[in-house]
């Protein structure tokens, strides 16, 4: 079956090979993705996220989840050194490089509980698949049309945090300012949670992040600086020419 719905403001589809009916599943997934924007956005007025910014919710009365989420970005701020921070001087408070990965990752482990074997479920560009191989295209970060590499996952996930769709709208937290020393930069874990958070957490460090997000144990890279400078790990699971998924 094949699904696309938009949800978090980006297209999220939906890919499962396997025999049998999974309709039910599939609805659990965009339910899934719906509640979490609706709680975890920061940009909806009356989610749990945006009440906790204005000081409507105390700590001891947060949801289990958001909690989960909070202790991840206090991790990634932790361990670099400050640089990837969901608490700004002069923002509210944003956990999106969290939740976004955190959510698919998630909805993926729906599909696994209703015994999906083979599926890629991909959500504006960062991937969570299972039973593959899966081919995943990693976009050029200046060319819309071009592809830097070809991934092959077989379990696992993907994510790219970039400038090209949204300009510099990374900051290190350490400055203030954006983080401007790459152009891309794309990791390859076990799970989404970590793919999309630590793309985000290495790309707010600069070029010291690729080093660092290489150090991180089942975490691959894939990057390209300001300068155009390709920088990869040994282990990067490169597959052909041409992306299937």
């Amino acid at each position: 079956m094949r699904r696309v719905e938009h949800v978090m403001g980006f297209p999220v589809s939906l890919r499962i090979d396997d025999e049998g009916d999974f309709d039910a599943a599939a609805d659990a997934v965009f339910a899934w993705l719906r509640e979490a924007d609706a709680r975890f956005s920061p940009f909806k007025a009356d989610s749990e996220v945006s009440r906790l910014d204005r000081g409507e919710l105390r700590e001891d009365a947060l949801s289990a989840d958001l909690l989960e989420v909070l202790d991840l970005c206090e991790h990634y701020r932790a361990a670099t050194g400050g640089a990837f921070d969901v608490r700004l001087p002069g923002r509210g408070l944003d956990p999106c490089a969290v939740v976004k990965g955190w959510s698919v990752q998630r909805a993926a482990e729906l599909l696994s509980a209703a015994g999906a074997r083979r599926f890629c479920l991909n959500a504006g560009g960062d991937v969570a698949a299972a039973g593959g191989p899966w081919r995943v295209g990693v976009r050029h970060p200046e060319h819309a049309d071009k592809l830097c590499t070809v991934l092959e996952l077989t379990d696992g996930a993907v994510a790219t945090s970039a400038r090209y769709e949204r300009g510099d709208h990374i900051r290190d937290g350490r400055t203030g300012r954006p983080a401007t020393g790459l152009l891309s930069l794309t990791v390859v874990a076990p799970t989404l949670t970590e793919a999309d958070s630590v793309a985000t957490a290495a790309f707010a460090m600069g070029t010291e992040g690729v080093e660092w997000a290489a150090g991180l144990d089942g975490c691959e890279v894939f990057a390209v600086d300001a300068e155009r400078r390709v920088l990869r790990t040994a282990g990067l699971p490169v597959a052909g020419a041409r992306a299937a998924a």
